[in-house]
């Protein structure tokens, strides 16, 4: 009896010195390390490399160090398969050890990452640029949060546009999975209510190469095209598109008209000067803290070693959701011990101070923030850039509608036709 009393109060003892040990770890400023997942393969590489950028530069601007604890990224690739996104995910979370995941990029892999993440509740994943609905409005992970407002959310207004514009008809092409779902959704909900009709929706592969057979079902008697492809897959399209003596007008998907795309090496996508799109980003916008981002983006990434003429979607996104992981340490001064409870309760009531305004999270731990209408625009250099036609603030996941009314987007919802 009295040896196992022993034993049990030296197991009590040394479960007490193993977690004041933890504790002196981060006070005494152990690194943090922080898992950056993107797509550095497949169609959307030149993006993911932009996220990438612009995660690394939200570190930079702190000098590396958040509460006396040295910040340390640990990268991880994907091709914007879900599967591939996990394996990614579980390589960095259960052998390197990270202790706070930043991504993944694509609408899919976000959905998959979360149902991953109510696996490892000790950790918390923080949202690269993934835009699906689903990845915050069904079965939520406690441990998931998305700092940036998501595919539906960034197509708010565009609708209105598309209709002032006398595109009363419009054909949708768009890839086949979560995100542009989400996208096509936040763009009819508006347009349909308004009495808009969409006869037409092409969903098309991840990765296309040949879009001829789309192309040839484009229906004469509409008004304009809503083109929600990203990348590579944007590019090709556009390409074939110009080749087949295209002239219908577009509207563009946010990563349609990102900077991955409007400057993309090769012959300039002249085709899309004029094409309204709707975002979380307009490489124009005036706000004094944008012009900032901007300008430091630029001058830690000029043109010259890989940057683009201004940040991507992807780069801003990933920005943002990279500042929010480093705020929230902050608040709590570094602490991530206690299963990181303090640290997820700064990160749910944190009012995020972002270069196009202040983001707050809903229940669901889901963005609501601003969404910008643009234009594509030519400058004197021939940069392509978006200017800013609408600036939409306070946009929340349900985009204003009332619960019972709101359906999440498919490859049949909304129809108007």
């Amino acid at each position: 009896m009295k040896v196992s009393k022993r034993i049990w109060v030296r197991s009590l003892l040394g479960a007490a010195a193993a977690t004041a040990l933890a504790g002196a770890a981060w006070a005494q400023g152990q690194p943090v390390k922080i898992g950056l997942l993107a797509t550095l393969e497949g169609p959307f590489a030149a993006g993911g490399a932009d996220g990438m950028r612009g995660a690394e530069l939200a570190v930079k601007q702190r000098g590396g160090v958040v509460a006396g604890r040295k910040i340390e990224i640990i990268k991880a690739s994907s091709d914007a398969k879900p599967d591939v996104a996990v394996n990614a995910t579980r390589k960095l979370v259960e052998q390197d050890k990270v202790d706070i995941m930043v991504g993944p990029l694509s609408g899919g892999e976000g959905i998959a990452v979360k149902d991953y993440a109510k696996t490892q509740p000790n950790i918390t994943f923080i949202n690269g640029s993934s835009g699906a609905q689903a990845a915050t409005l069904v079965s939520p992970a406690p441990n998931f949060f998305r700092f940036n407002t998501e595919g539906a959310q960034w197509m708010v207004g565009l609708g209105k546009a598309a209709m002032d514009k006398g595109y009363k008809r419009v054909m949708v092409i768009a890839e086949d999975y979560a995100f542009p779902y989400s996208q096509v959704q936040g763009f009819m909900s508006e347009y349909c209510r308004l009495g808009g009709k969409v006869p037409e929706k092409a969903w098309v592969p991840l990765g296309g190469k040949d879009y001829s057979s789309v192309i040839a079902k484009i229906p004469k008697d509409v008004d304009a095209l809503l083109v929600v492809l990203g990348g590579s897959d944007a590019v090709n399209f556009l390409t074939q598109y110009e080749n087949a003596g295209g002239d219908k007008p577009m509207l563009g998907g946010s990563i349609t008209v990102s900077q991955d795309v409007l400057n993309y090496k090769g012959k300039r996508r002249d085709s899309l000067v004029g094409t309204l799109a709707a975002g979380p980003v307009a490489d124009a916008y005036d706000g004094a803290e944008w012009k900032a981002f901007v300008a430091d983006y630029k001058k830690t990434y000029p043109v010259s070693a890989g940057g683009f003429p201004s940040p991507s979607l992807f780069a801003y996104v990933y920005y943002q959701n990279m500042k929010a992981a480093l705020d929230g340490l902050d608040a709590v001064k570094g602490d991530l011990s206690g299963g990181q409870a303090k640290y997820r309760e700064a990160l749910s009531k944190m009012v995020l101070k972002t270069p196009t305004g202040d983001v707050k999270l809903d229940a669901n731990r889901q963005a609501i923030g601003t969404t910008f209408v643009t234009e594509v625009t030519k400058d004197a250099q021939g940069n392509l850039f978006n200017k800013v036609v609408r600036k939409v603030d306070n946009v929340d996941q349900l985009l204003g509608m009332k619960a019972d009314e709101f359906k999440m987007g498919t490859r049949d919802v909304p129809a108007c036709p």
